[in-house]
């Protein structure tokens, strides 16, 4: 549980991920298997987001950011995965979180042609997104950000 907790951020980060990964093995000629599969891996990321509600104390002044993870990156240019979180990010979060998993569970019949590729993008759009909430290093931001972008441009462009 002290390892859940010191690393809650990345976690919640990587969750949308790890389906993302998951989905690759599904075939994508098995549309039910991929669509509760998209939307398990959407509730699951919903739910290890679930904890900060409980764990995240605003009334600490001392602290700007909560759950702070900072690790050296690339230290030529001095990146670093520095994650943290402060009331509005948090809440950004659990928005993203919440949001994600009803988008993909109100989209169960309306997507019908390239189910697997829908389900994959939203997944990576939701580590972007959550990415962009979390990070505290400009160059991470930056990638995440740019991650972001790519699978945003293909749900629109191809799904509307």
């Amino acid at each position: 549980m002290h390892f859940f907790h010191d690393h809650i951020l990345t976690i919640i980060l990587f969750t949308p991920v790890l389906g993302l990964v998951l989905l690759l093995f599904i075939p994508g000629s098995n549309k039910n298997a991929v669509r509760w599969w998209g939307n398990i891996a959407m509730f699951a990321s919903f739910l290890v987001s679930l904890p900060l509600v409980f764990w995240f104390n605003s009334e600490a002044p001392t602290q700007q950011f909560k759950f702070i993870e900072r690790v050296d990156w690339i230290p030529s240019i001095g990146a670093q995965y520095f994650l943290g979180i402060d009331g509005i990010s948090f809440l950004f979060i659990m928005l993203t979180t919440v949001l994600g998993f009803l988008s993909v569970l109100s989209s169960w019949t309306a997507i019908q042609d390239r189910m697997k590729e829908y389900y994959a993008m939203f997944l990576l759009l939701q580590a972007g997104m959550l990415g962009v909430f979390m990070s505290l290093d400009f160059f991470l931001f930056y990638v995440f950000w740019e991650v972001m972008l790519v699978p945003m441009y293909f749900i629109i462009g191809v799904w509307g």
